[in-house]
């Protein structure tokens, strides 16, 4: 959807059923609508599902959180302004009064409308073929919907409470215990199987319905939970039977894509991936809004080229990448050159990195001590504090002062169900057909990168290594290194960048540079609960697998 609908909801028997003033609920603005309007109306009742798609993770304020949030508070990035508190996460002072996030209330604030929508939808009216079909879609997106907020809750904070009714001011108590995770999951799995049965697998208004949701989406939604299931974090015994339905969720989700023309996309040009709309590698993907001065180009990009550099790429980030040999940069024999460190690597990192040396929009970026786009330069103040920024999702185009981000936000891709996939494959031992699906995204036109050939432990560590790499900055990464129980290793160290000296002779010399110092405790493996609502339902304070906050 181009846009997402807001409905201002009035009414005399309201959905807390509160009572009004008579002679207010005489007055009906144009721009409102009674409960009574809304339910007898189907095309309202699409503006009201319309607008719960903001539980999705939008790169743009109103929703759940920002997409490019989630880079600042991992390994793979930094946030220079903490727009979205990752201050106090990397710092060590996140919990239950300060819980940097604010995931909780705003899921269950959609979840709520969502039951709200399911007591009410079987009355609403529909009459004839196209009516009946739009109403079952609306059903279906809503079980997409709810399904998608509580794995959005599980991933963050273990077990949470299962809501499926909508309480009122009869109910005798709003208290309720928190479910465990695999009874989340298992709620979440019925909601996909709905909407996977009513959504179509496709629109054919392909522009007015971008980031309406679709079963494609859903099969995606379902190899992703499933993944998280089957990790360590909620999977500590290793059941293998967790594994066995996360690989068979993954090629269901594979097959399906692809038997309905999903593939890889396989421009030369890796970058178009991210700034062809709708390409075939895509699932599901919201547009930008265009504002003037909105979006996520404005944020990332140099500050030479009018932008703030508040969300830049780490060191760690940078060196994730190998050489075109199929070689990190860390390997003796890689022939990794630390005064030329930018050349013969991945061509993945010049579609994702902006780099002292790459051409970017006409111009050469100089993130040089002096450089136009170190501190040094044209509004200095929005330099990069690590040496780099990003490139994906980077227009070459954009006018400030006059539009916005204008590109897609992906949700779901291709090539994360070929990782997910090649991921359970590897833990059931399977190595063949896991090497096979995680060369996928290295095989690809664009990339063109050695086949990976381990197997056993080595595999595990390639293909997280890929995950890292292919997924960067798509908001994976601060979830994958806690599903795998790595991120007291990954999360507990400086985050790091580069200064860069420019020689008399042209040349340049490369130094370590410590942008700050971050912590990571044990407890950060879950996000905690905020405390005003532990005040609220003291319920919460008895769960069976948060360890952490009690």
């Amino acid at each position: 959807m181009n846009k997402i609908f807001s409905i201002l909801l009035i009414t005399g028997c309201s959905f807390l059923q509160l009572s009004c003033e008579k002679d207010f609920l005489e007055k009906k603005p144009l721009d409102s609508y009674s409960d009574a309007d809304v339910w007898q109306d189907l095309n309202l009742v699409e503006a009201f599902i319309n607008s719960r798609y903001t539980l999705l993770p939008f790169p743009e304020a109103q929703g759940v959180q920002k997409a490019y949030f989630m880079s600042g508070a991992s390994d793979e990035g930094n946030s220079k302004h903490s727009y979205g508190n990752e201050r106090a996460l990397e710092l060590g002072q996140m919990g239950p009064d300060n819980p940097v996030y604010n995931f909780w209330e705003l899921n269950y604030q959609e979840i709520r409308n969502l039951n709200i929508f399911f007591s009410r939808i079987n009355d609403v009216p529909s009459v004839g073929e196209v009516a009946i079909a739009q109403k079952n879609r609306l059903i279906g997106e809503a079980h997409f919907l709810r399904a998608y907020a509580y794995f959005d809750l599980i991933r963050h904070y273990g077990g949470v409470p299962i809501v499926d009714k909508v309480y009122d001011l009869n109910d005798g108590s709003f208290e309720i215990s928190r479910n465990t995770f695999d009874e989340g999951i298992a709620f979440i799995l019925k909601d996909i199987e709905k909407a996977i049965e009513m959504l179509p697998t496709s629109y054919k208004d392909n522009t007015k319905s971008i980031g309406r949701a679709t079963s494609t989406a859903a099969y995606a939604l379902k190899s992703r939970a499933l993944l998280y299931a089957a990790s360590a974090l909620h999977n500590p015994s290793n059941n293998r039977e967790k594994w066995t339905a996360s690989a068979l969720a993954s090629k269901e989700a594979i097959d399906f894509a692809e038997s309905n023309g999903y593939g890889l996309y396989q421009n030369l040009d890796y970058k178009k991936v991210f700034t062809d709309k709708r390409n075939i590698e895509v699932l599901f993907d919201y547009n930008f809004s265009n504002v003037p001065g909105g979006g996520m180009d404005i944020v990332c990009q140099p500050n030479s080229y009018g932008g703030w550099s508040v969300y830049t790429p780490s060191q760690t980030m940078v060196d994730a990448f190998e050489l075109k040999n199929g070689k990190l940069p860390t390997d003796p024999t890689s022939g990794y050159d630390a005064q030329n460190p930018y050349i013969n690597r991945d061509p993945r990192f010049y579609a994702n990195i902006l780099y002292n040396g790459a051409t970017f929009r006409g111009t050469t970026v100089e993130t040089f001590d002096g450089g136009k786009d170190s501190q040094k330069g044209d509004q200095g103040w929005n330099a990069t504090e690590t040496g780099y920024n990003w490139r994906k999702y980077m227009s070459e185009s954009i006018r400030f002062g006059s539009e916005g981000s204008n590109q897609n936000w992906i949700i779901f891709r291709l090539a994360e169900l070929y990782l997910n996939y090649a991921e359970a494959l590897a833990e059931l031992d399977q190595d063949g057909l896991a090497r096979e699906y995680v060369n996928k995204t290295r095989n690809r036109e664009s990339v063109k990168m050695p086949a990976i050939t381990e197997s056993g432990s080595a595999l595990k560590s390639r293909i997280r290594g890929e995950r890292q790499v292919e997924l960067c900055f798509e908001s994976h990464r601060l979830y994958d290194v806690r599903r795998w129980k790595i991120a007291m290793q990954t999360e507990n160290k400086p985050l790091m960048g580069v200064n860069i000296t420019k020689n008399g002779d042209g040349s340049f010399t490369y130094q370590p540079k410590l942008v700050r110092n971050r912590t990571f405790i044990e407890a950060y493996y879950l996000f905690p609960i905020a405390r005003t609502e532990v005040n609220r339902n003291s319920l919460l304070l008895k769960d069976v697998n948060d360890p952490y906050y009690n």
